[in-house]
């Protein structure tokens, strides 16, 4: 049986980047699910990447090309208001504003679906919040 996964974008970067530890569970997922921002942070970085010159214009190309063809792949939520003032809540550990938005829109999806979603990270402040929000993580360190 597959796994339903939401996917941050370290977890994206990593495959698209071909970075070490890249997500073991990569293959035995059934429903990869994510936010509009996870492109944006996405594509950012790679953009970053190209003007500190870590990446050639072709290796630009390529990264954005692979990006764009994992995301078709993920189901991606809209960023309901409901979302948005979850994020702003309290949590039990400290979050940056996007890791909140995240854990909100994986929370949402599991509590309209009825189904069981695990938190796929790279990201160990994420991880821990997500954990203490009552989420398996795979892939933090």
């Amino acid at each position: 049986m597959g796994l339903t996964l939401f996917i941050d974008s370290s977890v994206i970067l990593r495959r698209v980047l071909g970075q070490p530890d890249e997500l073991n569970e990569w293959d035995a997922i059934e429903l990869a699910v994510a936010n509009p921002l996870v492109e944006i942070e996405c594509l950012r970085t790679i953009d970053r990447l190209r003007h500190r010159g870590q990446l050639k214009d072709e290796e630009l190309v390529a990264a954005r090309e692979i990006t764009f063809a994992m995301l078709q792949s993920c189901e991606i939520l809209e960023l309901s208001n409901a979302i948005l003032k979850r994020a702003g809540q309290t949590l039990p550990v400290p979050l940056k504003t996007l890791d909140a938005v995240h854990l909100a829109t994986a929370l949402t999806f599991r509590e309209l679906t009825g189904s069981a979603i695990l938190m796929a990270t790279h990201d160990r402040a994420l991880a821990r919040a997500s954990r203490a929000m009552g989420l398996e993580v795979v892939g933090a360190a």
